[in-house]
């Protein structure tokens, strides 16, 4: 069974970081391309990071670019989202995606989700 559990979310100050965590289970990590994306309320998923199975290559929102980063460590059998320099319009869910292409950039693209977490940015 394929899991893929995120953590690391919470309220934070405009300006702050944070670092999310996502930890996948049942499935051969490095054969997937990995993805955040994130959702608020009435809105639909929205793409945030995409990362490359071996990690060397990534793509970024524009919303995001510059501000967040996102890696993995396939001994872990774990994908990462540095936040930095956060904005309210960075609250939402934040979820984690895995996709059995290298690299894709828009939902259609992911076959397993994990439950999300919510980050909260205070201004």
């Amino acid at each position: 069974q394929v899991q893929l559990v995120e953590s690391g979310g919470g309220l934070v100050q405009a300006g702050g970081s944070l670092r999310l965590s996502c930890a996948a289970s049942g499935l051969s990590f490095s054969n997937y391309g990995m993805g955040w994306f994130r959702q608020v309320p009435g809105k639909e998923r929205e793409f945030v990071a995409a990362i490359n199975r071996n990690g060397s290559s990534t793509s970024y929102a524009d919303s995001v670019k510059g501000r967040f980063t996102i890696s993995r460590d396939n001994a872990k059998n774990t994908v990462y989202l540095q936040m930095n320099s956060l904005k309210p319009e960075d609250t939402a869910v934040y979820y984690c995606a895995a996709a059995v292409r290298n690299i894709a950039t828009t939902s259609a693209g992911y076959f397993y989700w994990g439950q999300g977490t919510q980050v909260i940015v205070s201004s």
